[in-house]
């Protein structure tokens, strides 16, 4: 499970090793001998040089960071990056082993977190119908006492022990770290960071969270939309080997709080990832996430559009 200690031992480095054994070895051979793979960066001029960035990017399939990881790379005069990637994806602690020798940063979600604990405290993973409504308990949508009627007699005890309040605050505590590895990466490590807006895999281009738009405002870095196009066509199965075929990374106007955002500025100090910063500057973290995926949504084809 993801927790403080599991995120306290992650160390970034600034030319990760992990990264440099998967490009040389892994993808190359993927690439250029097992496979051919044309991966093309579109107005790669736009990518400043000079500044650590955030990368916007669509989230068509499971490894569609990578061939834009690796075409960076090769190009030599990028930093390397980070990305965030699902919480979920560490219970295997192979692969969780993997991610931290490849520099990646965990993101526990609130989904995640209610399954964990659920998980840990009654030995089986929660139903459907019993995660919705604890959920919609977590987010407002549903009062207490309606719920309570609507679970079964264990989950029903769990809420009346302040599980809400309480999966409430270590979420944020664990963001928290999120933040402060996020905030190293950009602003100590020399990493760009590769963030996915939508949350999830999804052809079709869906709906931004603001989890970037937060770290943009808070960091005042630049935020270099990306629309991936045709990945999922490389990358169809659950095996991180891709066919032979085309991709094309299309690199959208930077977006800087110096012009494009400046608007959206917010000029004191808050905490990332709060449930006080997102009730106080819910406008801002909205907008900055509409810009940016309108951003991403004139530079995918039309099959992965809105």
């Amino acid at each position: 499970m993801i927790d403080i200690e599991r995120l306290e031992r992650i160390r970034l480095a600034e030319k990760p090793l992990g990264q440099r054994i998967v490009g040389a070895f892994l993808l190359t051979a993927n690439y250029r001998v097992f496979a051919d793979v044309d991966i093309r960066i579109e107005n790669i001029e736009r990518i400043p040089g000079d500044e650590t960035v955030i990368f916007a990017m669509n989230h068509t399939d499971r490894y569609n960071y990578w061939p834009f990881q690796w075409k960076l790379w090769r190009e030599k005069c990028f930093p390397f990056t980070t990305v965030w990637v699902k919480g979920k994806y560490y219970r295997n602690a192979l692969l969780g082993k993997f991610f931290d020798w490849c520099n990646l940063i965990p993101v526990p979600s609130m989904d995640y977190l209610v399954e964990e604990f659920y998980l840990k405290r009654f030995k089986r993973r929660i139903g459907k119908e019993e995660y919705r409504v604890v959920r919609d308990v977590i987010d407002g949508k549903r009062h207490l006492s309606e719920a309570l009627k609507r679970l079964a007699p264990e989950a029903a005890a769990m809420l009346k022990e302040n599980f809400v309040e309480q999966i409430r605050n270590y979420h944020e505590s664990l963001m928290a770290r999120v933040a402060a590895l996020s905030r190293k990466a950009l602003l100590e490590k020399n990493l760009n960071l590769i963030i996915f807006p939508e949350g999830t895999r999804s052809l079709k281009l869906g709906e931004g969270k603001t989890g970037l738009a937060q770290l943009a405002l808070h960091t005042e870095r630049t935020v270099v939309p990306v629309g991936c196009n045709n990945s999922d066509l490389v990358y169809r199965g659950h095996l991180p080997f891709a066919r032979s075929g085309w991709i094309t990374y299309r690199v959208g106007e930077p977006l800087s709080f110096k012009d494009q955002l400046k608007d959206y500025r917010i000029r004191e100090g808050f905490k990332l990832f709060s449930r006080e910063s997102q009730r106080r500057y819910r406008e801002q973290f909205d907008a900055v996430t509409r810009v940016v995926m309108d951003c991403i949504n004139r530079n995918v084809d039309e099959r992965y559009r809105k």
